[in-house]
This record gives structure tokens, sequence and C-alpha cells, in this order.
């Protein structure tokens, strides 16, 4: 199987990099920015006729959740119209689509693990080409399978484990939100369970949810980064969301029920367990 890896540079496309000697029966070809544009519907299709791909994970995003508030535009053209584009070559070559989402589709306003059958409502740009770019692949007709996942972090790119670790060469405290609620995912994590997916096989139009086990707020969660990491100098403070205003609104909640990926086989480690080898490897580095 010929497997097609767009956003290649991303935190999921690096540990999709560092996992894909695992599995030796694909064959990886890595894209991102500038060699392949996935709004660029003949580049990309004669790219995947030409290499005869099989299946298609779209890792592409526009990913900066404030800085979507003002460029909009460019956060629809990439999240939105992009994974449509992906949509209609996965369709017109009979092909399949792995497609990367996010919690952001739902307002988090709830108290109980969220389920895929549960009703977008989001509150933010970047929510909202999101889930543009899910409505799209489902009414495109191809056979995709969508990955909604949440706090994701890795030794790859930016992230909140590695602004954690940075903040504490440069400063002796800061204050972190304790009112937002989530599942830290490890991108390796994620990434090995994108190909379960793919291993599994799929038809027709398929969702499912991917995070860390358990679940923690962002203070606790840079509390134990600390923790794990021997820094005990660094004073972490707790407030509330409205003492650090940002310019998207947040999901308070952002737990994401996973039993129906559990059913495929994927294994969802403990996040504090990935947490400690996301921070060894970083040691290392």
């Amino acid at each position: 199987m010929n497997i097609l890896v767009t956003g290649g540079n991303g935190q999921l496309g690096m540990s999709l990099k560092k996992v894909h000697n695992e599995f030796p029966q694909y064959i990886f070809y890595f894209t991102d920015i500038p060699e392949m544009d996935i709004n660029d519907f003949d580049n990309t299709n004669n790219f995947v006729a030409i290499n005869k791909i099989d299946t298609i994970i779209n890792c592409a995003a526009y990913t900066a959740v404030d800085k979507a508030e003002s460029e909009a535009e460019l956060a629809r053209k990439v999240n939105g119209n992009g994974a449509e584009v992906l949509a209609k070559i996965t369709a017109a070559n009979n092909i399949k689509l792995i497609h990367i989402s996010t919690d952001y589709v739902f307002n988090g306003e709830t108290c109980h693990p969220i389920k895929e059958t549960d009703r977008p409502d989001p509150h933010s740009v970047y929510g909202s080409t999101k889930l543009a770019g899910e409505e799209a692949i489902r009414n495109s007709g191809c056979d995709a399978a969508i990955i909604r996942t949440a706090w994701l972090y890795s030794e790859f790119g930016n992230n909140f484990v590695k602004t954690m670790l940075r903040l504490a060469k440069e400063k002796d405290s800061i204050s972190v939100v304790y009112d937002q609620v989530g599942s830290p995912t490890y991108a390796t994590d994620l990434a090995k369970a994108v190909m379960t997916v793919i291993a599994k096989g799929f038809s027709g139009f398929n969702l499912y949810h991917f995070t860390g086990e358990g679940a923690v707020s962002w203070y606790d969660f840079a509390k134990t980064i600390y923790s794990f990491s021997g820094i005990n100098s660094m004073k972490v403070n707790a407030i509330e969301s409205w003492q650090y205003p940002t310019a998207a609104t947040r999901p308070s909640y952002s737990v994401l029920a996973k039993d129906k990926i559990k059913k495929l086989g994927a294994e969802v480690p403990y996040w504090q367990d990935s947490l400690k080898t996301c921070l060894e490897i970083l040691n290392k580095q």
C-alpha cells in the first residue's frame, strides 16, 4: 500500500515519520508546503496518480487557534477547502482518506466524555473551519475516516509541553488556567492509532475520537510536566479562563470518548505514561 501524508512537517506528520519503519508493508510519501498545496487539485491529483497512492493521511491544517480569528479566510482555505479538495481526489481515484480533526468542533460546555454522535457546535473560527472540512468530506461520498483529537503534544514543533519547559528557563513563575479540562495526546500515540485504522480497513464515512486516556486541567498538566522533569523551582499559579483572555474561545471541557476506536484495537495509553516517554526523549535531545 502506498500512503501519502500531507502536512508531513507538523507534529503528527513528524510522528508518522518516526514510526513508519514499524510498518514495512507500506510505502510512505511525506509532503508539505511548498511541494504540495492541498488546495491545488491538479498537482495533488497528479501526485496521487503517478505514485499510485492508496490512502491519503491529511495532517495538513491551519492550527493557530487565536490567529484564525483574524485570518478566517486563510483558515477556511486550509481546513475547509483543502479537506474538500482531498475528498474529491479520494473519490475520483477510488482510494481512502484519513483526516485529522479537533475537539474544537464542540462547544466544550458538556460535563461527560464527548461521543462521535454528539452534535458539533464550534465557538471559534478554527473550530468552524475544521467542522467545514469534516462536512465537505462527509458530503463527498468518498471512503474516509475522520479522527478527532485534542491537546496534541510531541517532541516536534511548538506545543504546550515544550512551551512549559522553555518558560522554566526564562521565568520563576507562570499562571495557567485550571478551569479547562481535557486529555493530553502524545502525537506518537495518535500516529499509531491512525495506522490501526488503516490496517483494519474502512469504507464509507467513519468518525473516531482519539486522545490520551484520562483527564486533567491545563494547570495540573503543567504541574505534572515540571514534576516529571525534576523542575522544582517553577511556581505555577492557578487562574480562571477570564483572567487569561484569548482571541478565540477555548472549550472548557474537551474529554473525548474513545470506546469506538478502542474496539478497532487502537492502544490508548494513560496520558501520564506517554508524557514521561516524551519528556525522556526531549531530555536526551
